[in-house]
């Protein structure tokens, strides 16, 4: 396994790669490594030839400073937990190799970024697409891999990725929960023991929403109220949103119907924002 910490030599060895016709799968993230990104590098291996991994906390992505000077950050924990999954190659660049001097293009994915995280964090999708964008450009994956806790960032890499051709296919991983049905997160370790045992109530919520999916219930409010019931029970939880929307464009809906819905929640535990979802259709 291999550190790379510049962006020229990360994509020289891309194109070595792909004249040598080796198959390359890359799991981007943000360090602070969990099972969920490691479900993630699994299927990498399992598909690819090669799996690159990033470990980037980018900047451009954080409305506020102090989320993004606390976000946790141990490049030497993180390699050798890859080095036990045999990885390639992990790319770990400074936020001059990927911004550079003078930089001033920024990359926005319209329609998809203006709700839910969107509007919590404004700015936030810009910032993902645009280091996304730097990312695949420098690497160049057959396949690129991202978890299906973060949804919406999950439809707008789609779109980015389908409107500038890239040649990348987007893998996405199942959510990966603890035992008590909490979805791994970074952001767990901030959560004190009473806050923990109250976040559960997200997964029990989207559990009851999905149960009454099952057994009939197509009115969208009414399953929305299903999740803020079961959140509301705990005192140190505090509702930013819960949406019913179209799974690929995000738009409201009344009713479920056919087509694959999401429920997206978010909610504040203390200091601690927490996202989570499920997906439901009829055919359920």
């Amino acid at each position: 396994m291999e550190i790379i910490n510049r962006r020229q030599r990360m994509a020289s060895l891309s194109r070595k790669l792909r004249r040598e016709n080796k198959t390359v799968g890359f799991v981007p993230t943000m360090g602070a490594l969990h099972e969920g990104h490691l479900s993630l590098v699994k299927e990498a291996k399992q598909m690819c030839d090669i799996v690159i991994v990033s470990i980037f906390v980018n900047p451009a992505q954080f409305n506020q400073g102090d989320d993004f000077k606390s976000y946790p950050r141990d490049l030497t924990s993180d390699a050798a937990l890859l080095a036990e999954y045999q990885i390639d190659y992990i790319f770990a660049p400074d936020t001059r190799e990927i911004y550079g001097e003078n930089f001033g293009t920024c990359v926005f994915v319209e329609n998809l970024t203006e709700t839910l995280e969107g509007a919590a964090r404004p700015g936030h999708f810009r910032g993902v697409a645009t280091v996304v964008t730097i990312l695949f450009n420098t690497i160049r994956p057959d396949y690129a891999f991202f978890g299906q806790k973060d949804a919406q960032q999950v439809a707008v890499i789609k779109r980015l990725t389908q409107d500038l051709g890239f040649d990348t296919e987007i893998v996405v991983g199942r959510i990966v929960r603890e035992e008590s049905g909490l979805a791994m997160s970074s952001r767990n370790v901030h959560l004190s023991e009473a806050e923990r045992d109250a976040a559960t109530s997200i997964f029990q919520g989207l559990r009851a929403a999905k149960i009454a999916a099952r057994e009939g219930e197509r009115n969208a409010a009414e399953l929305i109220e299903i999740v803020r019931r079961k959140i509301e029970v705990e005192s140190v939880a505090k509702i930013d949103y819960i949406a019913v929307v179209d799974n690929e464009t995000l738009v409201p809906i009344d009713r479920i119907e056919d087509e694959p819905v999401l429920i997206a929640v978010a909610v504040l535990f203390g200091k601690t924002r927490l996202i989570d979802n499920t997906i439901l259709n009829r055919r359920q």
